[in-house]
């Protein structure tokens, strides 16, 4: 009888260390938001919140939109398994006001000031629908959405700070949506032309309010669920030959989650650049899977456009495939 009751033991604690270790996180809702923004940023491990070069988007740090260079327009569409969508779009500009001279005598900005507006757009589609025996009836969908603004302003040629506004929008099923508002605020501080240091907190007062009166009448109720706080340092630096760009990011949640993301940029020749990155390492939990990512964009002048092409390829764990970034971007 021990015998037994002694290998019982054995095999249920064989089974209980078996099983993955699952952060808190993973069932908190804005899952879709946290994936990461266009093909850019993607491919370089979404370690872009310190980055100041090239395409900018405040989804990363709403301070970078003052550091953005002309006009910039993307789009990106992603090729994901599992009947799932995820798309965005994104404007970001820089202005210069007033002037000033200084102590050489150069004609300077008295302040640049910077926004950036910007879309996510995520779903599910071809769920099938069946009454209660069974029998399909057709399919349904599911849309989520984020819809951003931010402001940035730069208060010297070093310090940059942003706020960003973000509008959530779920339709789960028919009648059952909800939404919610949240912010972020971050900061940049350029230590060197070279250098630069990122802070920001993200998703705050972020949550969703699900109100299930109107499908089940007196037996519904209302349920609050709160997005993660998401707090991020980050770290840029920009080489001269090669050209360049390395970043490191450090996120810590309320969902159980100490994450490191990091990649870089290389400016292989004009046009062209190539990218390489690794997103989600927790080092709260091993068995959290990182993804690895790698992607490439190429622009061409156009007369006054400087039109481009960008991709991203990222492994996801869990899935059947892996997930595919196609983008243009645009800038005038």
């Amino acid at each position: 009888m021990m015998k037994k009751i002694f290998f019982q033991i054995i095999f249920l604690s064989a089974i209980v260390s078996a099983q993955s270790n699952v952060s808190d996180i993973s069932s908190m809702p804005g899952a879709f938001s946290r994936m990461g923004f266009g093909a850019r940023g993607m491919g370089m491990g979404n370690a872009m919140s310190a980055v100041t070069d090239g395409n900018l988007v405040s989804y990363y740090n709403p301070a970078l939109a003052s550091f953005q260079q002309g006009n910039s327009f993307q789009t990106s569409y992603s090729i994901l398994s599992l009947d799932r969508s995820l798309n965005f779009l994104n404007f970001t500009r820089k202005f210069e006001l007033g002037k000033k001279q200084d102590a050489e005598g150069n004609i300077q900005p008295r302040s640049v000031a910077g926004i950036s507006i910007g879309l996510i757009n995520a779903g599910v589609s071809k769920i099938d629908a069946r009454d209660s025996e069974g029998r399909k009836t057709g399919d349904i969908s599911t849309s989520e959405n984020q819809f951003f603004i931010a402001v940035a302003n730069r208060f010297s040629e070093k310090l940059s700070i942003g706020i960003a506004f973000k509008f959530y929008y779920y339709k789960l099923y028919e009648n059952l949506t909800t939404s919610g508002l949240g912010f972020d605020l971050g900061a940049l501080y350029s230590l060197s032309e070279k250098m630069t240091v990122s802070f920001m907190l993200s998703d705050i007062n972020s949550k969703y309010e699900w109100d299930t009166g109107k499908i089940y009448g007196t037996s519904g109720s209302i349920t609050k669920n709160k997005f993660p706080l998401l707090k991020k340092v980050g770290f840029s630096y920009k080489f001269d030959e090669p050209k360049i760009i390395a970043a490191i990011e450090f996120e810590s949640s309320n969902g159980g989650t100490n994450i490191i993301r990091a990649g870089g940029e290389y400016n292989i020749f004009e046009n062209l650049f190539l990218r390489a990155g690794l997103d989600k390492f927790n080092l709260s939990n091993s068995d959290f899977p990182a993804r690895p990512t790698f992607g490439f964009s190429y622009f061409h002048l156009l007369n006054s456009l400087k039109i481009g092409l960008d991709y991203a390829f990222v492994i996801e764990p869990y899935s059947s495939g892996s997930q595919h970034i196609v983008g243009i971007n645009v800038n005038f």
